[in-house]
């Protein structure tokens, strides 16, 4: 887990981070520099920030396993989106991500399909689940989500945040 918020909200929206704020390029988006945040994104997060939600990315980043890049740059990459959010007066309440990979690590609680994440999400600001919603575009987003008993959302790769109704 990365910059957590100390800020009180009662519900939440968990998003997947490639593919769903940003650009997913088919495989591992490596570096800083690949790091392309879809249009809209930052309108529609500040919307539901203004509207009470806590915002927090739920990430699988396996590619640190399979050392295709490092903890640092998704640090990075976690630090560049909260500074865009951060320049809208608002922002990302915590980055929770997952480093292992099932071809390396096996198999492990925290990455989805797994809902660890959400769960310790869930415990650290004390959110009652019914009061939450995930948005992922693959299936292990959506079980990630119902399996600590949060609504979740597939939206298409790429497509952004623009249609989504929480």
């Amino acid at each position: 887990m990365q910059q957590t918020s100390s800020r009180h909200f009662e519900k939440a929206v968990f998003l997947d981070r490639d593919g769903v704020i940003n650009h997913d390029p088919g495989d591992y988006t490596t570096s800083l520099n690949e790091f392309e945040i879809l249009p809209g994104t930052i309108e529609i997060l500040k919307k539901w920030f203004d509207e009470g939600y806590g915002l927090i990315v739920i990430t699988n980043q396996g590619g640190i396993d399979r050392d295709l890049y490092t903890e640092d740059t998704v640090i990075a990459m976690h630090q560049y989106l909260q500074g865009m959010c951060n320049l809208q007066g608002f922002a990302i309440d915590a980055f929770y991500y997952c480093v292992h990979h099932p071809l390396k690590t096996g198999n492990c609680l925290c990455r989805k399909p797994g809902s660890l994440m959400v769960e310790k999400a869930l415990h650290k600001f004390n959110l009652m689940p019914q009061n939450c919603v995930m948005i992922g575009d693959r299936e292990r987003d959506v079980q990630a989500a119902e399996g600590a008993g949060v609504r979740g959302i597939q939206i298409e790769l790429n497509t952004g945040l623009g249609r989504v109704n929480i």
